[in-house]
């Protein structure tokens, strides 16, 4: 593999990376003032903190050694067709039991990602990589007790939670989508999927939840779950108000001093 393609291959892992950090802080920050009780409300606002944290760590790496630009001007100046997010990090708030599914989905699937890179050739990357799994693991960790709380209490709460799995099984394979720039350090986004469904799929089963069976054999990818679900199709609906709604302010003067 060529420097150029080596390059592309990276820039295109960490705009991945950093979209979906950037949306899913996003998101968790809404739950800030309305959390179902205020030990809640204080830990999905520290996830969302520590989200926009590593967001904010990817793209000064883009910018930094890839030359892309600033943190601020890819946050808050690309349109939503540039971004790279998964649909899944951008779906709006809904009830606690999608956030709290969600949450475990997306943060089982960056313990898996952060493991495999934390030995990326791009030293950056292994680096940032290396520091975020100690922190993601007590996220990864608040996901899977509130399913295993929420799937073992009444029947209610584990309708609802089922129905938040169904829903969002579909989003959540989508974080796999292969990437633009290529296969990146030889891994294959069919095999980080496969780790990804030998963690969750065990601790759904405990918690008397039933898998969705569709997609599920060895991980593997479907084109037609990448073009409703994935990174690089028309920009969904809840992208576009997502960014529209951040970026407002920021747009008002992009010359301002904050």
């Amino acid at each position: 593999m060529s420097d150029h393609t080596q390059d592309a291959a990276t820039i295109d892992l960490l705009f991945r990376l950093a979209d979906d950090e950037l949306m899913m802080g996003h998101r968790n920050a809404e739950w800030t003032g309305v959390g179902p009780v205020l030990e809640e409300d204080i830990a999905f606002s520290s996830m969302a903190q520590d989200e926009l944290g590593h967001a904010f760590a990817y793209y000064t790496v883009l910018h930094e050694h890839l030359g892309q630009d600033n943190p601020d001007t890819l946050a808050f100046r690309r349109e939503a067709a540039d971004f790279r997010n998964a649909r899944l990090t951008a779906l709006p708030r809904s009830d606690w039991a999608a956030a709290v599914m969600r949450q475990f989905l997306y943060d089982a699937a960056e313990q898996v990602r952060l493991e495999h890179y934390s030995s990326h050739p791009f030293a950056p990357l292994a680096q940032l990589a290396r520091k975020f799994r100690g922190e993601e693991k007590y996220h990864l960790m608040h996901g899977k007790s509130w399913v295993m709380r929420l799937g073992s209490a009444t029947e209610d709460s584990r309708a609802r939670l089922q129905a938040a799995l169904e829903a969002l099984w579909p989003h959540a394979l989508g974080l796999f989508e292969p990437g633009q720039g290529g296969e990146d350090a030889g891994a294959s986004e069919a095999a980080l999927c496969a780790g990804w469904l030998a963690q969750v799929c065990p601790l759904l089963v405990s918690s008397s939840l039933q898998v969705p069976a569709e997609r599920t054999a060895k991980g593997q990818w479907q084109s037609r779950v990448a073009a409703v679900y994935g990174r690089y199709a028309e920009p969904a609906p809840e992208r576009v108000a997502l960014l529209d709604a951040m970026q407002k302010v920021y747009r008002l003067d992009p010359n301002a001093d904050w």
